[in-house]
């Protein structure tokens, strides 16, 4: 897999998360999507989360989290991004908003996670 993202901050992470994925192939998932092209990142809308996934599971979402539809269950959400409108009814409806260079530390297995995309 090869590098094309010019963003050198996403370039890292993409690296850093290949890296784990040697050991925990969920993060070579996770790799894999963030690297794709502009025009086919992923882009998931609330309403989504809301639809596929259960309470209190954890979701990640390797793009952006928009604010498009409701929410009610709490749901924690994982995501490289999030809109305002997205965050704002997230955390109304009792979830957390976590970016993913962060929960990579915190579960560096990736375990208990759905990817959405």
């Amino acid at each position: 897999m090869k590098k094309i993202k010019k963003n050198t901050i996403l370039s890292d992470l993409i690296i850093d998360l290949r890296e784990k994925g040697t050991k925990v192939p969920f993060w070579k998932a996770v790799s894999s999507g963030l690297n794709r092209p502009t025009r086919k990142a992923f882009r998931v809308n609330v309403s989504k989360i809301e639809k596929f996934s259960d309470s209190k599971e954890t979701v990640l979402v390797p793009g952006v989290v928009l604010g498009s539809g409701d929410i009610k269950k709490p749901h924690n959400v994982v995501a490289l991004r999030f809109s305002g409108s997205a965050q704002e009814k997230i955390e109304k409806a009792g979830g957390k908003c976590i970016l993913i260079e962060d929960y990579a530390k915190d579960n560096p297995k990736g375990s208990k996670t759905r990817i959405l995309g």
